[in-house]
C-alpha cells in the first residue's frame, strides 16, 4: 500500500522552515515603521503551526530510503504546497490579493518564473518586496537540489546522464539531498552576497541591492519596481548579466572548483556551448540594433547583453521594451527563451545539454545514412550516450512541444488572443517570466488575464520547473497502483 507519510513529513518540515523565513521580512517591516509587520507575524504563526503539526503527525514514518513513487510525489508536492503557504502574506498584506492572484505570485516566485500580477510595486511595503525575493531565492536553491538529487534518480528528461557527477549516496534520497544542500548552500550564499555588494557599488541602495541579488542569483527576475531593471539602466546591467550567467552554470562545477578540481568547470561542454550561444546572439542583436535604430554602440551592447542573458537564463528582467526592436528580434527572443541554461543550475527551460544531445543524435544519424555499415554512437562529454538517455531526451522534447501546444490552445479557449496564448504558455512552461505583446510583454504584467488563464499558467509553471515528466506521471493510474 502506498505510504504518503514520509512525503508528508518532509513537506511538513519544509513548510515549517518557510514559516520561519517569514520572520525576516517581518523584521524589515518593523524597521520600516509602516505598521505592516503583523502580516508576517500572523503568516508565520499559521505556517509554522501547520508545518509543525504535519511533521509531528508523520514523524514515525521517516525512512532513509524512499520508493520511486514517494520521490515523484515529494518532488511535485513540495512545489505545490509551499506556494500555498507562500501566498498567505500577499492575501493578508498591502496587496490584499485574491487567492488566485496570491497563489500565482507565489508559484511564480517559487518556480523562479518571474511573471507578476502585482502593480504599484514601487509603493509596496519593503517586507512584501523582500518576501517576493526570498521566495525566488529559496526556489532557486531548491531546484538545484532537485536537479542534482531527484531528477537524475527518476531518469527525467535525460537527467540520468548526470547521476555520476554528484555524490555517491544513490538510493538514499534524503541523506543525499542534505549532503548536496550543505555543499551548495555556502556557494549559493557567497555568490548572492557578492552580487549584493556589486549592486551597491553601482549605486543601488542596500535594500534594492539585496532583493535584486536574491532574484538575480535565483534567475527569478522579480524586481522592486514596475519598470523592472529599467530603473537601474547603466553599470548595474553588466553586473546583473554577469551574475545571471554565473547562476545559469552547473553548481556541481562550483563544488568541484572549491574542492580543487578547477579543470572540471573549464572542460564542461555545456558551459562552452552556453557562452558561445550568448556571444552569437548578442552580436546579432547589437548588429540589428545599430542598423535599425540610431543609438550609442555601448548602449546597444549593454541592452542586448542584458536582455539576451535575462531571457535565455529564464530570469525575466527587462531593462527596455524589446517589443519595439522589430519583428526579427521579437521572434528571436521567443525562441531563445526555449534554450535555457545548464543542467544543475537555477536556470530553466529545455536546457543546453538536451540541445547538445539532440544535435549529437542528428549527427550520428546522418553519418549512419552516409555510411550504412558504420557504427556511430552519439557522444556527450567524450562519452557514448546510452539509448535510454537519448530516448528520455527525445521524449522530453516531444512532450514539451505537445504540452506547449495544449496550454496555448487552452489559454486561447479562455478568450486570449494568439500571441498572448502562445507566448504566455511558453513563458510559463519555460519559466521565463514576460511573454510577448503589450499586455504580458516586458512592459506589462499578467494582472489583466482572467482567472482560468492564471490557473492554467500556474500549472504550466509547476510542470515546467519540474521538467514535465515528474508531474505528468502523477496523472497515470499505473503510478498509483505501484
Amino acid at each position: 500500500m502506498f505510504d504518503v507519510r514520509p512525503v508528508a513529513y518532509v513537506i511538513g518540515l519544509l513548510v515549517t522552515c518557510l514559516g520561519l523565513t517569514m520572520l525576516v521580512p517581518m523584521l524589515v517591516d518593523i524597521a520600516e515603521g509602516r505598521g505592516e509587520w503583523p502580516v508576517f507575524a500572523e503568516s508565520a504563526i499559521m505556517t509554522i503551526a501547520a508545518g509543525g503539526l504535519i511533521a509531528l503527525a508523520t514523524q514515525n514514518a521517516v525512512k532513509e530510503r524512499m520508493s520511486l513513487q514517494q520521490i515523484f510525489l515529494l518532488t511535485t508536492g513540495v512545489w505545490l504546497v509551499l506556494p500555498i503557504f507562500g501566498a498567505i502574506p500577499f492575501i493578508l498584506g498591502a496587496t490584499e490579493a485574491r487567492f488566485i492572484d496570491a497563489f500565482f505570485e507565489a508559484m511564480s516566485g517559487m518556480t523562479t518564473t518571474g511573471s507578476t500580477v502585482f502593480t504599484g510595486l514601487d509603493e509596496l511595503p519593503k517586507g512584501l518586496l523582500l518576501w517576493r525575493g526570498l521566495l525566488q531565492w529559496l526556489g532557486g536553491i531548491g531546484i538545484i537540489v532537485v536537479a542534482m538529487v531527484f531528477l537524475p534518480e527518476l531518469r527525467v528528461g535525460g537527467m540520468q546522464i548526470f547521476r555520476s557527477e554528484a555524490f555517491d549516496t544513490m538510493g538514499k534520497v534524503l541523506p543525499r539531498a542534505a549532503e548536496i544542500s550543505s555543499s551548495i548552500s555556502s556557494i549559493y550564499i557567497t555568490i548572492t552576497l557578492t552580487c549584493t555588494l556589486a549592486y551597491i557599488a553601482t549605486g543601488m541602495n542596500v535594500f534594492d541591492a539585496t532583493v535584486h541579488a536574491l532574484t538575480t542569483v535565483s534567475t527569478g527576475g522579480f524586481s522592486n519596481y514596475d519598470a523592472s531593471f529599467g530603473t537601474f539602466a547603466g553599470p548595474a546591467e553588466y553586473v546583473a548579466s554577469f551574475f545571471m550567467i554565473l547562476a545559469a552554470l552547473p553548481f556541481v562545477r562550483y563544488v568541484q572548483l572549491v574542492n580543487g578540481q578547477e579543470r572540471a568547470i573549464l572542460r564542461d561542454s555545456q558551459i562552452h556551448v552556453f557562452l558561445i550561444i550568448i556571444g552569437v546572439l548578442v552580436a546579432v542583436t547589437v548588429s540589428v540594433l545599430l542598423t535599425l535604430y540610431p543609438r550609442h554602440p555601448e548602449a546597444a551592447l549593454r541592452e542586448a547583453l542584458f536582455n539576451i542573458v535575462s531571457i535565455m537564463t529564464g530570469t525575466g528582467y527587462a531593462s527596455v521594451d524589446y517589443m519595439t526592436w522589430g519583428p526579427f528580434l521579437i521572434a528571436m527572443f521567443f525562441f531563445i527563451g526555449l534554450i535555457g541554461g545548464c543542467a544543475g543550475s537555477t536556470a530553466c527551460s529545455i536546457k543546453v545539454f538536451r540541445w547538445q544531445l539532440m544535435m549529437a543524435s542528428v549527427r550520428s544519424q546522418l553519418r549512419r545514412i552516409r555510411t550504412p555499415h558504420g557504427l556511430f554512437a552519439p557522444r556527450f562529454e567524450g562519452r557514448p550516450v546510452g539509448e535510454d538517455v537519448l530516448s528520455s531526451v527525445v521524449t522530453f522534447f516531444l512532450f514539451f512541444i505537445v504540452t506547449l501546444g495544449l496550454f496555448a490552445v487552452a489559454l486561447g479557449m479562455t478568450g486570449l488572443d494568439f500571441i498572448i496564448s502562445l507566448s504566455g504558455a511558453a513563458s510559463a512552461l519555460a519559466n521565463i517570466g514576460p511573454g510577448l505583446g503589450p499586455i504580458i510583454g516586458p512592459a506589462g504584467n499578467f494582472a489583466p488575464l482572467n482567472d482560468a488563464a492564471k490557473w492554467l499558467l500556474c500549472l504550466a509553471m509547476l510542470m515546467g520547473r519540474l521538467e514535465l515528466m515528474a508531474v505528468l506521471v502523477l496523472f497515470t493510474p499505473r503510478f498509483w497502483r505501484g
